[in-house]
């Protein structure tokens, strides 16, 4: 099955080459692009890609605003690209619901790699980011867990801490030995029980309550 993406940049020298690299892959095609967040999410709302890659400082509506209302609509997943690693850009994605962030340094195969990865339902974070986030939760008090964590099944409570650990279906399908389908079942009802748009803000959360 091929994968539709929607490339969202105010560069146009730089969608050409997020083109040439995503299109070069054979199981990814870019059906459109953007110039700036409105657009972004008026093709994505009208095309229903399989990702958007959305960049982040674009005029009109930026790349979170326009992240959060397509992940808040169910449109679809947004993989945010930038050149920018700043705590209050990843911070702002990951709240908006993105299932990813990666910075414009990213090689080639990565990049492919990550599209696919969100595409499948998982989330994707650059890894020197993922390690700035670590040490954030870890210098700070964990928070209350909300009420809602007392819906979860004893499962679904063990996919969370594995969700948190940052780990990708097919890892928790084989800790918690179960399949993949499975997985991917209990991680839709825990977003749903906690009112959450993006696994990666479930891993947020599980962080903050202290579950990993």
């Amino acid at each position: 099955m091929t994968i539709r993406v929607l490339l969202a940049d105010d560069h146009a020298a730089i969608r050409s080459g997020l083109a040439m690299i995503l299109d070069g892959a054979p199981d990814i095609e870019v059906i459109a692009e953007a110039a700036d967040g409105a657009a972004a999410v008026r093709k994505a709302t009208a095309l229903k890609p399989d990702v958007v890659l959305m960049d982040v400082r674009m005029p009109e509506m930026d790349g979170i605003a326009a992240t959060r209302e397509l992940v808040g609509a169910g449109v679809c997943p947004v993989l945010v690209l930038t050149t920018f690693d700043m705590d209050s850009y990843v911070y702002g994605a990951l709240r908006a619901g993105a299932s990813g962030f990666l910075l414009k340094s990213v090689d080639a195969p990565r990049l492919t790699e990550s599209v696919r990865v969100v595409a499948a339902g998982d989330a994707v974070i650059e890894p020197s980011v993922t390690r700035r986030l670590i040490r954030a939760f870890a210098e700070n008090e964990p928070r209350t867990p909300p009420p809602e964590l007392e819906q979860l099944t004893d499962r679904e409570r063990d996919v969370l801490v594995c969700v948190g650990e940052g780990l990708s279906n097919q890892q928790i399908a084989r800790r918690l030995g179960i399949g993949e389908a499975t997985v991917k079942t209990h991680v839709s009802r825990v977003l749903t029980k906690l009112d959450l748009r993006s696994r990666v803000q479930a891993a947020v959360l599980a962080q903050e309550v202290g579950l990993t």
